[in-house]
């Protein structure tokens, strides 16, 4: 009998934690292969969070979290990290995922002992090396060792072959991120107590519209923010309406809102959320304003409209579709589409009822079955 292959996955971030912890269940799940889980917890407490309630205990922790850690400093742990990581385990393949410092660096590391590296969530551009900053330099350095390049669209299967990517390499598999968000929903339906942190701010906001508002975009820091943190306490005003904000750690993004935001009666501001309480957000609230990338692929499965905070959008897909628009981060214009789609329901209803281009909830299996394909099993 063939021994099952060993595959180290890698991850540090609450999103990596998200889009991977259904492949980690996938590959546990089959006898073709050992799973082995390393983390640099690049985000500390919020992937412990996501590790929680996926039920992962890692086999390694880098634990490389330090405050106010430079991107060189964290990319050169991270590398060396790692490295030791894959010394140790001896992994027949690594997979990583997206575009953070802890994937580019575990693609870099495996790269280094020539250990074939498959890349979930390939082929995201936005062909602007600034804008998503650094992610789209750091996705671009994984899709030029990756082994497979899981793309989540037609559209990045398509940037991927205009960088000349082996066709063959290439798979459009869906995102990972809707089998999570597939996955929480049930454990929610199951456990209701999963999302009940919420329960207060529901009965407070009863009777409002409510918009749920994510923002921590490096590019966004300094006038972006002040931007957003207008917006937001302009379209408050409106007696109709409530926002709840879970306000990222961050301290570039804290000060900001607390600031602009802070004692508003109709906004609350509050802590990061857990998955299954940001699941809840999704699907209480009637628009998603936001500059992150998850968020423009996770609210149109439930049928929400997002706006998006930045100038351009490495997912496209959703913009093409019409489940998102960008809005960049000008006030004025960020309450003109709000109050758009708060006052034109045929609007609203446009975004909400479009299709959403980033899968069905099967991904995982996808992702699977194409490695043990590549394996020869």
């Amino acid at each position: 009998m063939t021994a099952p292959a060993r595959i180290l996955v890698v991850f540090g971030t609450r999103p990596e934690a998200i889009k991977l912890f259904p492949v980690v269940h996938a590959l546990k799940a089959d006898p073709r292969f050992e799973c082995v889980v390393g983390v640099s917890a690049q985000h500390r407490q919020m992937l412990d969070q996501v590790l929680t309630i996926a039920g992962i205990v890692p086999d390694h922790d880098l634990d490389v979290m330090q405050p106010d850690q430079t991107l060189d400093a964290l990319t050169a742990n991270l590398l060396i990290g790692l490295g030791k990581v894959m010394d140790a385990v001896k992994p027949d393949r690594v997979i990583v995922q997206g575009d953070t410092a802890t994937a580019m660096s575990g693609a870099l590391a495996a790269y280094y002992r020539k250990i074939p590296v498959d890349h979930v969530e390939a082929g995201l551009r936005s062909w602007n090396i600034y804008h998503p900053w650094p992610e789209e330099v750091n996705r671009k350095i994984i899709g030029a060792m990756a082994s497979l390049h899981f793309a989540p669209t037609t559209t990045s299967q398509a940037a991927l072959l205009k960088e000349n990517v082996d066709p063959a390499r290439v798979h459009v598999t869906g995102n990972t991120v809707i089998d999570a968000l597939h996955w929480v929903t049930d454990e929610i339906a199951r456990k209701p107590a999963l999302a009940g942190g919420l329960a207060e701010l529901e009965a407070r906001f009863a009777g409002r519209r409510i918009i749920g508002v994510t923002s921590h975009r490096r590019e966004n820091f300094g006038d972006g923010m002040e931007g957003i943190a207008r917006a937001v306490r302009d379209i408050a005003t409106r007696p109709d309406v409530a926002v709840i904000f879970p306000v990222h750690l961050n301290p570039n993004v804290r000060q900001v809102m607390n600031g602009a935001l802070g004692g508003l009666d109709n906004v609350a501001l509050i802590e990061p959320l857990d998955y299954p309480h940001f699941a809840r957000l999704l699907s209480i609230a009637e628009i998603m304003l936001t500059d992150s990338g998850g968020v423009q692929e996770e609210a149109p499965a439930l049928g929400k409209p997002v706006l998006v905070m930045r100038e351009t959008t490495e997912r496209p897909e959703g913009v093409e579709a019409g489940t998102a628009k960008l809005v960049g981060t000008d006030a004025a214009r960020i309450v003109t589409e709000l109050s758009t789609l708060l006052d034109d329901k045929r609007a609203y209803e446009a975004m909400a009822r479009a299709h959403n281009p980033f899968g069905d909830g099967q991904t995982s299996r996808r992702i699977v079955e194409l490695l043990a394909h590549e394996i020869g099993q």
